[in-house]
């Protein structure tokens, strides 16, 4: 799978990494030089320096021949502007978007986006882990 990452910050990083190790072909964009040093030295993926919504470097990113844009920066309103821009104007099938706000997962749900509210689903995991010790112990286990 084809994929371009925008935000190389630990989640991007560890994304990156991850994809790249099983065998996907990863982009990751940031405008931050030093974000890229979160890469594994064996990252075998391309990575481009600049705003995750500029075209420019979406262009140089080659977004428009991607399976999938992920847009994990930590800022939900870049996120939310690099989809809408990947999905609109690059016609890219699939992006998932990375929200802190869950006010704003209710406003671009029907923008055809994926929206990951890691907010929510935080909050879901502590009510989880309150009520049964299990889902605690899964979340550890799906860190080692």
């Amino acid at each position: 799978m084809r994929l371009v990452i925008i935000g190389c910050g630990v989640m991007g990083a560890l994304l990156a990494n991850t994809l790249s190790q099983e065998g996907h072909q990863v982009t990751i964009v940031d405008n931050d030089p030093k974000a890229f040093r979160r890469l594994r030295e064996d990252f075998d993926g391309k990575t481009v320096l600049g705003t995750g919504f500029d075209e420019e470097v979406l262009e140089r990113a080659a977004v428009g021949s991607s399976d999938v844009v992920l847009a994990v920066t930590n800022n939900d309103n870049v996120n939310l502007f690099a989809a809408q821009l990947v999905r609109k104007k690059f016609g890219v099938p699939r992006v998932l978007v990375r929200l802190f706000d869950p006010e704003k997962e209710k406003i671009y749900q029907d923008e055809g986006l994926e929206l990951i509210c890691l907010t929510t689903f935080g909050a879901r995991a502590f009510q989880a882990a309150l009520t049964n010790e299990r889902s605690v112990e899964s979340a550890q286990a799906f860190d080692r």
